[in-house]
């Protein structure tokens, strides 16, 4: 396996590092939703190719709970930048149902103005764009009762032009393109990492079932099938952020195992890299939320909050980093 290295130690500002994308400029952008102190605003980090970190941004808070916590992000053409404001990840009663998409309009100086895509969500966690469409993964639609007695979870679909759309958490919203049954009841928690495939297909991670699902397209864009694609219990435990190469494997971040998995075009799965329970100053990988493919390399955000059962993360501790790895 692949001995992941120290890529960064983050600001004291940040201390619950997550999604990331590439700014036009090749910089590494990091959002930090920052759980683990309640004190600390949600910000957007800017990493430059000198792994200089500045603060880009503080996200604007919802205005009812005064707080925002950014997870998934994602660029369209115009680099405007989307972001999914997982309100009730904390499970906090008071932020129950106040989750939003957020459409910014950015420049190098910062936030120029912003929109509300929708809101009123439980648990908005991925996103990715393509075309004129935003894919966002909803980890938990709590309302939603299946037969299996089991978590439901989904994928929405909203236009880039789209705002303002409220989201009632139940099978009547309209902008669902696909739902999620999590069968795992040690882990009921659902949809979370999501990319597009090198052959157009949408791939999402089932969290608690450790499987990378494949959705497929119909003529008209609705969804055409969603099938499990990718599924190994021993290779994967679980499935956090997700990112395609050019030869079209997926890595994810195993967020439960501290590892990073690859996924070949064939459905076959191989644990690359793995760390034992640690705080990451030595390049650990200090539970992974998501990778991406910057500079000829793999970059690991280290959540490092999560310590329930099934997780080999048993604390969390300051400062927070970032791994790396070599890219194939």
């Amino acid at each position: 396996m692949k001995q992941p290295r120290l890529f960064t130690i983050l600001p004291d500002y940040v201390c619950t590092p997550d999604g990331m994308e590439i700014d036009q400029e090749g910089n590494l952008i990091l959002s930090c939703p920052n759980y683990a102190d309640d004190s600390f605003k949600g910000c957007v980090v800017k990493i430059d190719k000198d792994k200089n970190i500045t603060k880009w941004f503080d996200v604007p808070v919802h205005p009812e709970t005064g707080i925002a916590r950014n997870m998934g992000i994602a660029f369209d053409a115009d680099y405007n930048l989307y972001v999914c404001d997982n309100q009730g990840w904390s499970g906090k009663e008071e932020l129950a149902f106040k989750g939003r998409v957020l459409k910014l309009i950015v420049d190098q100086d910062g936030i120029k103005s912003w929109k509300v895509v929708a809101d009123g969500m439980e648990h908005p966690n991925g996103i990715r764009i393509r075309g004129d469409y935003m894919y966002v993964t909803q980890s938990l639609l709590s309302k939603v009762e299946d037969p299996s007695g089991h978590l439901v979870s989904c994928v929405y679909r909203f236009g880039l032009d789209e705002e303002n759309i409220h989201i009632t958490n139940t099978l009547e919203d309209a902008h669902i393109f696909t739902t999620f049954v999590t069968d795992n009841e040690a882990c009921q928690y659902g949809a979370d990492g999501i990319v597009f495939g090198k052959d157009g297909n949408l791939y999402v991670g089932n969290f608690g079932d450790g499987a990378v699902h494949r959705i497929t397209f119909a003529p008209d864009g609705s969804a055409a099938s969603n099938e499990v694609f990718a599924k190994d219990p021993e290779n994967l435990t679980s499935t956090d952020g997700m990112i395609c190469d050019g030869e079209g494997n997926i890595y994810i971040a195993d967020f439960s195992a501290n590892a990073i998995a690859k996924v070949y075009p064939d459905g076959r799965v191989e644990r690359i890299a793995q760390s034992p329970d640690c705080d990451g100053l030595d390049g650990g990988l200090d539970q992974p939320g998501e990778p991406i493919i910057w500079e000829g390399r793999i970059v690991a955000s280290c959540f490092d909050l999560v310590t329930d059962e099934g997780k080999v993360n048993t604390r969390h501790e300051m400062p927070a980093t970032m791994s790396e790895l070599d890219l194939d």
